[in-house]
Order: structure tokens, then sequence, then C-alpha cells
């Protein structure tokens, strides 16, 4: 997994926090499965209990759904609890694990074959609602989402269970809205004003009552609230709050962004001055437990850019086959105390995120650049794990620290590189430093590919911008070793810490990967089969299974396909107070550790750190519901940095394109629909669609589980991984599209593929 962009927020390959070994993600085993905590650890396991006595007793009932007062009665809840009972149920409902019918009665979720959870939404209006039964994601049609938009939780009813395939439904209720605004362009209608969304995964034109237009022009982007979000075939209304500006306006696309993701890109001036309090204190008072570790030759390697560094390492040996590595993290709860304004505000954003031209970040630049921030030749506040490692990387010991510590320099990833391939010089104590985590490094990676963690080496692009914003460039970012030595003791220091979270059965948060779904299993196994790979179908799917498929591609020319068609093939990475493990990371556990500066998670995890396992206090959090619900929002809120950082990204992709009209290129096949297929271009990494509208040769029809489009009468193939010649034929910024004409396939060059 590569780290290239250390700073920015989490995901697949998103520097210090991993992706795929043990590292920045997880904890540890399942000892702790099912622990409750609550206002009292008793009174939650009660609560606990009591929803499997309503679930057990909903299921049971021999009438059918209950009334509350029913149900209390037959649970023997007390009169002066009735409320608290009323109060759970409400809970329960909201979770989806039971549902309010027709006349006001309750009902389990799963007897009537309904199933809760968020709706994601596809380019062409379909949606998946991802569930939580264990069960594949629930298939949803254009024609059955009902007024539910991306991003909702919803619930939906199996209408069918389609064998091989994902089981398909209808939205029945929206139980909690995503999003209360909506970013698009104004347009004005001969009866009725409307604003088009730029997001395309929402489908809908908001009607505009006239009036409410707050002097908005046609064609400008506005930011719209909706005040209702429809009923039927009326689509939602609302009224336009702000007007961004025309889209061809500097800066205004990447507003439009930050906006429709709901970025806050400023403090207020409250939390502001709430920041500059908390370094002033934070620095007053080290606090009584503070080791003075500035003697130790410790350093900092980030991008070249980083303003802000929340890790740095340190190496001494003891003695011929052992190694003691600082993982030094920069402590930021010392700075930040729970439910103080900069807490909240820094839960309400959940991470940084890292647009194509700019940072926002989760804590105030005084916390993040400075105070916090561990800058060379400053004396810095930082949370310390001391690993002890044996020439073959195996962990024989660790102990934690609030220390003191000052880096004796920041370098880039370049310029460690220079250093490890002999080419450069920092100084001979930091070179030597340099050479020996390498090393390390190095054998700590072989243990983690050893037991099956997945390598997903997927090109990543960066597009370069000018001084004025313009896209002068896209480039594919380089994969340094130094990027896999950084990388490699974050996922360390991160597995480390959820293994000793969880066998100390303290309450945390645990960042999980669960295994694929069967029916993606399936269909992987299927597409696999095209290039002479073949993956096991009979049995639960390991990662070293899939790292097996990945290394056998190795420099093949469909490598990046197959790793795409891997990673697609996954469940998305999220956070749990319940620690499942990570499959990509083949890991047992793993928690994120090393990123408080830019990750709430993080933050939480090193309060329970510095209480627990540092000065062995109570635990900051023992409300598991609680904490639940923050997990829940900090997973939401990471999946929307990554939406908005792709989105800023695409569309500084589509301005660049917008240069290149009628130009050719080669790509390849990414992607298969009945409307068309996606390519990627192979310079650019830039995709777009070639539409069968405009394939005007024959007519042609999707064979689906062949992932091909076919001509009926000329029998032309066009299939997922095909090389392509291109041309650019249609750039929509307003859409963020671009649409492709094909011209001609290209020799593929494919093993096991026929031509």
């Amino acid at each position: 997994m590569s780290r290239q962009g250390k700073r920015r927020g989490s995901g697949r390959r998103r520097g210090k926090q991993g992706g795929g070994g043990r590292s920045r993600d997880g904890g540890s085993g399942g000892s702790r499965r099912g622990r409750r905590h609550g206002r009292s650890e008793d009174t939650h396991r009660g609560w606990g209990a009591l929803e499997t006595r309503i679930i057990t007793a909903l299921s049971e009932s021999p009438h059918g759904p209950m009334k509350s007062k029913d149900l209390a009665r037959d649970l023997s809840i007390p009169a002066g609890e009735y409320r608290d009972f009323r109060c759970l149920l409400a809970k329960m409902q909201k979770k989806g694990m039971i549902l309010l019918v027709r006349g006001q009665r309750y009902a389990v979720s799963s007897r009537l074959d309904l199933v809760t959870g968020p709706l994601s939404t596809t380019r062409d209006g379909h949606g998946f609602v991802r569930s939580s039964d264990g069960e594949s994601d629930v298939y949803v049609p254009i024609h059955r989402l009902a007024t539910a938009l991306d991003g909702d939780t919803v619930v939906a009813r199996i209408e069918a269970r389609p064998r091989g395939r994902s089981r398909e439904g209808s939205v029945v209720r929206v139980l909690e809205r995503a999003r209360e605004t909506v970013v698009g362009t104004f347009h004005e209608g001969r009866k009725v004003n409307y604003v088009t969304p730029l997001d395309d995964r929402l489908r809908r034109d908001v009607l505009i009552t006239r009036g409410d237009e707050s002097g908005a022009e046609p064609g400008q982007v506005v930011v719209v609230r909706i005040s209702s979000f429809g009923e039927g075939r009326v689509g939602p209304t609302g009224e336009i709050e702000e007007v961004l500006g025309g889209l061809d306006e500097p800066g205004v696309d990447i507003l439009a962004v930050a906006h429709g993701f709901g970025l806050a890109l400023s403090f207020s001036d409250t939390v502001v001055a709430a920041a500059q309090e908390a370094a002033h204190q934070g620095l007053a008072d080290p606090g009584p437990d503070r080791v003075d570790r500035t003697d130790l030759l410790t350093f900092t390697i980030d991008p070249a850019d980083a303003k802000d560094h929340d890790d740095a390492l340190s190496i001494e040996r003891l003695d011929s086959d052992r190694m003691e590595v600082g993982i030094h993290i920069a402590d930021v709860s010392h700075f930040v105390t729970i439910d103080s304004p900069v807490d909240i505000e820094a839960l309400a954003r959940g991470t940084s995120v890292y647009l194509v031209d700019r940072t926002v970040p989760m804590l105030p630049p005084v916390l993040s650049n400075d105070v916090c921030s561990l800058n060379p030749g400053t004396p810095s506040f930082a949370l310390s794990l001391f690993v002890t490692l044996d020439s073959g990387g195996r962990v024989r010991d660790r102990r934690y620290e609030h220390t003191l510590i000052q880096c004796r320099d920041a370098l880039s990833y370049e310029q460690a590189q220079e250093v490890l391939d002999g080419r450069s010089s920092i100084e001979p104590a930091i070179d030597e430093a340099i050479r020996n985590l390498d090393d390390l490094s190095r054998a700590v990676r072989v243990l983690r590919v050893e037991r099956g963690a997945l390598d997903l080496d997927l090109p990543e692009s960066k597009v370069i911008l000018d001084a004025e914003g313009e896209p002068i460039d896209i480039r594919r970012r380089e994969r340094l070793e130094a990027h896999r030595l950084i990388e490699d003791f974050m996922i360390l220091a991160n597995e480390v810490v959820a293994n000793d979270l969880e066998a100390k059965g303290l309450l945390g948060m645990y960042r999980i990967h669960e295994p694929p779904a069967p029916e993606k299993a399936e269909m992987l196994a299927e597409t696999l089969a095209r290039f002479g790979l073949s993956l096991p179908v009979r049995r639960r799917l390991r990662p070293s299974d899939l790292q097996q498929i990945l290394d056998a591609v190795r420099g093949r020319i469909e490598e990046a396909l197959v790793n795409t068609l891997v990673l697609r093939s996954l469940r998305k990475a999220r956070y749990d107070t319940e620690n499942v493990g990570h499959f990509g990371l083949a890991s047992e556990g793993y928690a994120h550790f090393t990123s408080p500066i830019r990750r709430y998670p993080d933050l939480v995890v090193h309060r329970v750190v510095s209480r627990c396992l540092v000065r062995g206090e109570r635990e900051p959090y023992r409300d598991l519901e609680a904490l639940s619900s923050l997990a829940e929002r900090c997973s939401a809120r990471e999946q929307a940095a990554v939406e908005a950082e792709r989105a800023s990204v695409a569309l500084k992709k589509v301005e660049y394109m917008e240069r290149h009209l009628g130009e050719e290129f080669h790509g390849r096949i990414s992607g298969v629909a009945a409307f068309g297929f996606f390519v990627t271009l192979e310079d650019v990494f830039v995709e777009g669609l070639v539409h069968v509208s405009g394939m005007t040769d024959d007519y042609y029809r999707l064979e689906e589980r062949q992932h091909t489009l076919v001509g009926e009468r000329g029998g032309q193939r066009f299939r997922l991984g095909d090389r392509v010649l291109v041309q650019v034929a249609r750039v929509d910024k307003e859409a963020r599209h671009i649409d492709f004409a094909v011209l001609r396939r290209l020799p593929q060059g494919l093993e096991g593929v026929d031509d």
C-alpha cells in the first residue's frame, strides 16, 4: 500500500493510515466482542439484554406487530421506566433493528424481510443499500428509490433474491437524510425555476419557488436548502441559500465541491479562540508524567509540502539482535479535551480533507501546524510507542510514554530515498538511522506478506495546477521505498495498539474491514477466469487468495486492471467499537493511532492509550452506545472526505481534458454497462464514457457476466480490459463528465485473452 499522501485522510492507500497490512487501521482478536458499557457498565448490559428480549418478543408474537404498551406489559417493564423504554424503542428503530408499522405497532425488520442501511447510488441512478445483516447489499433500481437520495439511511423491502446476484428491493422508508442542502446550477424555466445538482448521483432537479432565487442568475452555481424531498413523482423543492458564482469563475468549482460535501472551509472565532487557549494551557502544563526524550535522534519523513508533522521515528540498537524503534505521535489529546469547543468542532469535521488545491483541516492551524506538529528544532509533546524488534521483524516488547522530543530534521520522502539509494547524505547519524529503519521495515513487511496481507498497487494520479489553479498536467504518483518504510512502522504501531486495547478489554474504536460478500467474490472469480486466473469458490475467501492473484499479474500488462477489480470486490473499511479484524491487512486487529492531527478516531484511541495504558486510569469512554454512534459518524465523515477529494480531482481532470477536445488517446476499458463502457486513459489516468448512442456501426447489447458489449450484426466485442483508441468527443464541466468516441480496438497483449 502506498503512503504517498500521508497527509491525506484515509482510504485505500493513503499515507499514514495504511491500507493493506497491519497498520493504521484496526484492533486485535475478539476477546471483547459483545462487551457492553453504559451509564454504568451494568446498566448498559441491562439495556443490551433488554434489546435482545424486545427482538425475541416481537419475533415470537403470535399476533404480529405489537404496540409499545403491549410490549412493555409482556416484558414486565415498570411504569416508572416506561418513558426510558419508549426511548429505547426509538433508538432501536433508528438503528433499523425494529420498524414502526401501521397502527403504531413495532415489528422486527428481519421478520418483515426488511433491511436497514445507508444508500449509495450509481451514475446511472440505481442504488445499493449496505446491509448490516451479514448478507450482500440490496440492489434498488431507480424506479424503486422513492424520494431517497445518495447517503440517506433507508429501509428497503426485499423483492427478489436472484441466484448469484445481489438481493433486489424497494425503499419503503427514509429514516435519516444525509443532506439538508444541495449544490447545483440554477436554471429558469417557463413555469418553474430549478437547480440541477452537480453531483451526478443526485438525479432529480430541485424546484425553486419563484421569489426564493436570492438573486441567482441562470448558469450560476448555488447552494439550495431543501424544504421538501418530494413525494411520488413530485420532486424535491427548496430555496437558494447562497450564490457561489459561475462555474468558470476561479475557485467556484472547488467551492461547489466543499459545499456539496458539507465541508467547513474556516473555523468560527469561538473555536479559534478556544484553540489558542488550549495551546497556551497545554504548553504551560506538560503533565505530571512527561519524560524528556530530547536526547533521542528523531526525525520526520513526509511529503515535501507537508505543513503538519504528526509522526516521527527514532531507532536505537539494544544488542546484536534487537533494536528499539520509537514511533512518536503528536500528543493531540493533551491539548484537545473531550467535549471542549475544539473537540466538538473536530468531531463534526471527522477528518482533514485534502482537496486538489487546498487542505480543509480538522483542527485549527494553531494546533495542527504549530503546537501539536512535531516541527524540527522545536521541543514537542508526543505520545510515544517504543517497540522492541528482533532482526526478523518480530515484536519482542513494547511500552508507552508521554514524551518531550525534539526532531533533528524534517525530511521529504525524496530526501530519504536518496539516502537509501546512496545518492545523498543528510548527516551520518540520520543516514545510518534511515538505513537501519529500512532494514527492519523490510523484515516487518515480509511477516505481513507471509500472513496474506494485500498489497494493492494501483496507479495514483496527481493533478498539477498553475498559480491560478488551472490544471497544466496529470502525473503518476511515484511510490518510493521510503513510502513503504513509513507505512510499515505506522501499520505496526496501529496493530500493537489494537492488540493492547483488546488484551486489556478496553473500550475503544477499531478500524475494521470485513471479508468480501460471497456474491462479489463469485463475480470476481468469474471475471478473473478471463485472464487465466482462478480463485477458490468452494470455501470462504482469504486475503492470501487475492494476494496470490496480485502476485501472478505483477509486471503483466493487465496488472493495473486486476488490482482495480480486486479493489472493487472489497468492502469499505470502517470504524467500530467491536473488533472483527481487518481482512485487507490479514490482521486480527487494527486501530488508527498514528494521525490524531487529521483523523478523529486516532484522537479517540490516543485518549484511551494515554489514560489507560500510560497512566493506569479509568477509561475515557464508558458508554458503548455513544461511542458506537461516534464511530458511525467518523465512518460517514471519512467517506464524505474521500468522495470530496475525488470530486475535486475529477473536476480538474475534466477541465484539463477540455483543452484536448478532438485529440486521440490510448486507454483500457475499466467498466462495462448496458449504456456503454468506461475507458481509463493510459497516460493521464482520466476516465470517460463511450456511450452506446455514439457507437453507430451496430446495435450493442450487454453480456453482463462476461463484462462485454457485443454488436448484434457484426459481432464486434468490447470487453473489460480491452485496449482501445479513443477520441475526446465531449466535455461537460457542470456534469463532470467526459465522453469518448471509440475509434478502434488495439492489440491486446493480455495473457489468457483471445482476440
